[in-house]
């Protein structure tokens, strides 16, 4: 080719050689590509990327690959693993890497670049759980030197080697060292190594000048409080290595990232509990967002950094107690009026208000929530101060600020509880000409002008002031070093706001729940409207982003409901009253055709219910005849099928009210509406409503007797698609949807993310959440492993949260005292005693299985405050079933559950605190730094360093009370 430059009069620039080279294993037909951006790694489109070549290195597979720069080059990059037709198959998670040349490097030179790929777990100290609560005082060094390398490279022979790791939890005067096996560093004497500076982002980075004599070389990294020799914290497992590879050019500059300072991984421990459940002397009948600075102040105490609640968000759908249901949502932007402190919206409240707040506290204060009175009453004190104050406020500029960040969402919630309210109804289809959003509406809906504007108003001052309340407890919380973790409900009522204004982004015309699994045989039927992932992904999610966004303003962690989802939900025809006649959406159903060429054929015999007249004289015995003439029309042969107007579940549960209604039915409505579910429930084969040339099998198929009458070979082909359906071909749909939607959400935030995996797990789910740094979830009696009775905490990997008990489930005490049997196996296979245990979870049972769960290797172990409280005799005077929160076999479950003990008495309770602060801090978790005074009444910080991991050795004996012939005794067992 022609030199341009002899041409233009320009000198020709030479360019600088950038290898990368990365270690990653990869199965067959799968490529690595590095993407950045600039042109030359593509501009992030991962098809004109950088394509690597592999090539074994002793154990390894290395990835390389080189491209010519500019000597002032700079950019972003990540790595990609792609297919043969660079289609994304999964990609690095973490912060973009950053490469910057050193500067005043000559044309024609080589710089290599060493990589690790980094995991979802690399990302989780950039959090800002991590970030901004735990490691607050690391993020918040000063930065030595900015990221790159600024030694000069002057001799000829010489390689200038750039050390990167990340250190994320370094204290003030503390130094990160790199020593290793030449002199440069230091020959293993630590005081010689090479001392690393601080380059922001929790990065540390230092240079190095070596002799090609130097390598190959072995290096691990070291911790130095104060700098001082001898206080050395050497980083775990094996050294790591440096050679140049002789077969190739001999780089100038190696930028080595080392990934993470391998140490013990850092754990914590925390408590749940619902905000409605929190109990108070300042507040009004239900637990109150101000309540939180108090319960931040009982966790520090008891060695917590995390506080976890229930869905926070507005759940008025049906202005009575079914709304105490925190997951249907009727906006999942808008806080719930019920947790405001009325007393905190003025500092000038009149007498008379003062005094009907104090009244009402008194009234309220009950043993459970009254959700219905304490919100109506809230709001009624929240109008009056409002006509007092309500130009003051909303003319303010802080108010004008967050009207500004907020409007998007905050006018159509408030013009929709104005309809709502309006109507009486929160059904939109019957609002008429407003049924149908529009922008323009909602602009004449929410004018100034109106006059209806204070009502519209009114919900803006409330959610101003929720906002500022709970910003206060907020910021708090994360001053404490106390994570506020939030909950992310997995769908939102088909009556809500966001179904109003974005309609499209909802299957209205289905409804989701809980698969059946081995937890549930029967599912559930959550009533929420599927989501239309096609849609949402037109304009990346917005939807979603904006709803951690948000998120995010309050909480630096947060439980994503039903993570599963987000791999497939179970979805229900609109009409189904339970949730058992359903299909995985997505999923890939078994074709007409598929089946024809397994010998199936008779599709409406297995597709509609199969009703055989001795089935129903079976089931509904001598008012068989009542149930034909009323439900069914003879279809053939002695075989029944549905009438037109009950041939639903809700057309069915309608029908059975009205005969109610006029005395007609021989036996209680509730065993004839199950009897009927039963039959219409009798099928095989699902019909695609949007295909009926398309079928899913119905979960457990083999347990109906339409199953049962048809032939062997019927029988052996379906019970093979069947498997095939629930348990293999899904598998590769479902990792690819879930990795188009949740990076969505972890990116739209920095928020911690927890996902509730209970259940009937798909085989793609741990390894995609592993991949996305997803933390799953743990309950002892709900393992994970097919074919076990109790989960072993001492087993559970890192990435987890581990607990005994949560929100859907009995707690501790109950669970223990519920089922005679299942204790006694406890004892003998997890506590190892062939004794008799007590019948009573007395306190002594509480503390092993709270130690058990302090101890596993999980990240965080995560207790409901009842499971403590159970830890000290005085708190288990309520019987325990009273402190179950959601019973999920019933659907209107009342959430109404309340703490029997202030939280400013069980801060002054030093006893109990100083046994769970002795679990926390024996089980070598971390824990908020707290003041703590001696003996002469100095104050001392005292901050916990994460240390060993520490398990009790040999056997720790406890002391369990115990009635033997009606004398109480104590009796000793061996743990």
């Amino acid at each position: 080719m022609a030199n341009l430059g002899l041409f233009t009069g320009t000198k020709t620039v030479k360019s600088v050689n950038v290898s990368f080279r990365l270690p990653y294993y990869t199965h067959w037909g799968q490529n690595l590509i590095v993407c950045g951006s600039e042109p030359v790694l593509g501009s992030w489109d991962v098809k004109k990327g950088l394509l690597l070549s592999p090539v074994h290195q002793g154990e390894e597979l290395i990835w390389r690959g080189s491209v010519a720069v500019p000597t002032e080059f700079s950019c972003e990059y990540s790595y990609y693993v792609v297919d043969d037709e660079r289609r994304v198959l999964r990609w690095e998670m973490g912060k973009k890497r950053k490469l910057v040349l050193p500067e005043g490097i000559n044309g024609g030179e080589n710089v290599e670049i060493h990589d690790l790929w980094q995991t979802g777990g690399d990302a989780i100290p950039f959090r800002s759980a991590f970030k901004d609560v735990i490691f607050r005082r690391s993020c918040s060094l000063k930065v030595e030197r900015p990221l790159g390398i600024q030694n000069k490279l002057d001799m000829e022979d010489a390689v200038l080697v750039h050390f990167k790791i990340c250190c994320p939890d370094v204290e003030e005067e503390t130094s990160v060292y790199v020593i290793g096996s030449t002199a440069k560093l230091g020959q293993w004497k630590a005081q010689d190594g090479l001392k690393l500076d601080y380059a922001g982002d929790l990065v540390w980075q230092g240079d190095v000048v070596m002799q090609k004599g130097d390598f190959p070389m072995k290096y691990p990294f070291e911790y130095s409080k104060y700098g001082k020799a001898g206080n050395f914290s050497l980083e775990t497992g094996a050294h790591r290595e440096l050679s140049i590879d002789s077969s190739r050019v001999q780089p100038r500059y190696i930028f080595l990232s080392d990934g993470m300072m391998r140490e013990m991984p850092w754990r914590g421990a925390g408590v749940a509990i619902p905000m409605f459940s929190v109990r108070s002397e300042a507040d009004l009948g239900v637990g109150e967002f101000l309540d939180l600075k108090l319960l931040v102040d009982w966790a520090v105490e008891s060695g917590f950094h995390l506080v976890q609640l229930l869905p926070i968000n507005d759940t008025s759908v049906h202005g009575m107690w079914w709304d105490s249901y925190p997951y249907s949502s009727l906006s999942v932007f808008a806080l719930h009026p019920l947790y405001l402190r009325v007393e905190a919206l003025s500092e000038n409240l009149p007498e008379n208000v003062k005094k009907e707040i104090q009244e009402a506290r008194e009234q309220l204060d009950g043993k459970d929530v009254d959700y219905e009175a304490t919100l109506a009453t809230k709001l009624s004190i929240a109008k009056k101060v409002f006509e007092q104050e309500k130009d003051l406020i909303l003319n303010s500029s802080s108010f004008q600020k967050y009207f500004s960040e907020n409007e998007e969402w905050l006018k159509p919630y408030a013009a929709f509880c104005f309809l709502r309210d309006f109507f009486e109804t929160s059904d939109h289809s019957q609002w008429g000409r407003f049924s149908c959003f529009s922008e323009k509406k909602l602009e004449k809906l929410v004018s100034k002008d109106s006059l209806h504007y204070d009502l519209i108003r009114f919900h803006y001052y409330i959610q101003f002031h929720l906002h500022l309340q709970l910003s206060e407890a907020a910021e708090y919380a994360r001053k404490k070093g106390v994570i506020l973790k939030g909950d992310l409900p997995i769908g939102v009522d088909r009556n809500s706001v966001d179904t109003w204004v974005y309609p499209n982004l909802f299957r209205m015309n289905t409804s989701t729940g809980a698969p059946p699994d081995y937890f549930d045989k029967n599912g559930q039927n959550w009533g929420f409207p599927t989501y239309n992932w096609e849609e949402m992904s037109k304009d990346n999610y917005a939807w979603w982003r904006a709803r951690l966004t948000q998120m995010a303003k309050y909480f630096t962690a947060y439980r994503i409901d039903h993570v599963l989802g987000f791999f497939r939900i179970w979805e229900l025809p609109e009409h189904a009253v339970t949730g058992l006649i359903g299909k995985f959406r997505p999923s890939i159903p078994l074709s007409k055709e598929e089946l024809e060429r397994e010998g199936i054929w008779d599709f409406d015999r297995l597709s509609l219910p199969y009703i055989r007249q001795e089935f129903v004289q079976e089931k509904f015995g001598a008012s068989w005849t009542f149930i034909v003439s009323n439900f069914l029309n003879d279809y053939q042969n002695g075989h029944y099928k549905f009438k037109e107007d009950c041939n639903t579940e809700k057309k069915i549960a309608s029908k059975l009210k009205m005969l109610a209604e006029k005395s007609m039915l021989l036996e209680s409505e509730d065993k004839i509406r199950c009897d009927l579910f039963d039959l219409l429930k009798n099928i095989v084969l699902i019909r695609d409503p949007e295909d009926a040339s398309k079928f899913y099998p119905r979960f457990n198929l083999e347990d109906t007797s339409s199953f049962q009458d048809l032939d062997d070979h019927s029988k052996n082909v379906l019970k093979r698609l069947y498997y095939d359906y629930y348990f293999h071909r899904q598998e590769n749909l479902w990792r690819q949807n879930a990795l188009k939607t949740l990076p969505a959400l972890l990116n739209s935030s920095d928020m911690l993310a927890c996902g509730e995996d209970l259940g009937l797990i798909p085989a793609c789910v741990h390894p995609v959440m592993q991949e996305l740094g997803l933390i799953g979830l743990r309950i002892q009696r709900m393992p994970s492993e097919p074919d076990v009775e109790f989960g072993i905490p001492s087993q559970y990997s890192y990435m987890t949260v581990c607990a005994p008990s949560c929100h859907d489930c009995s707690t501790l005490r109950a669970w223990w005292e519920e089922d005679e049997d299942r204790r006694c196996r406890y004892f003998k296979n997890v506590v190892g005693s062939d004794a008799i245990p007590p019948n009573r979870c007395v306190p002594d049972i509480a503390h092993f299985v709270i130690r058990q769960h302090v101890e596993a290797p999980s990240m965080w172990a995560i207790f409901p405050l009842q499971d403590l409280l159970a830890l000290k005799e005085e708190y288990t005077a309520r019987p325990a079933t009273e402190e179950t929160i959601n019973d999920p076999t019933n659907p209107k479950h009342y959430w109404r559950y309340r703490v029997h003990v202030t939280l400013e008495s069980l801060t002054k309770d030093k006893e109990l605190i100083a046994t769970i602060k002795g679990l926390v801090r024996g089980s070598g978790r971390s824990h908020p730094p707290v003041q703590e005074t001696d003996e002469q009444g100095n104050q001392e910080t005292i901050v916990m360093i994460p240390g060993k991991h520490q398990v009790a050795e040999g056997k720790e004996k406890i002391s369990i009370g115990k009635e033997l012939d009606g004398v109480p005794r104590k009796e000793t067992y061996v743990l």
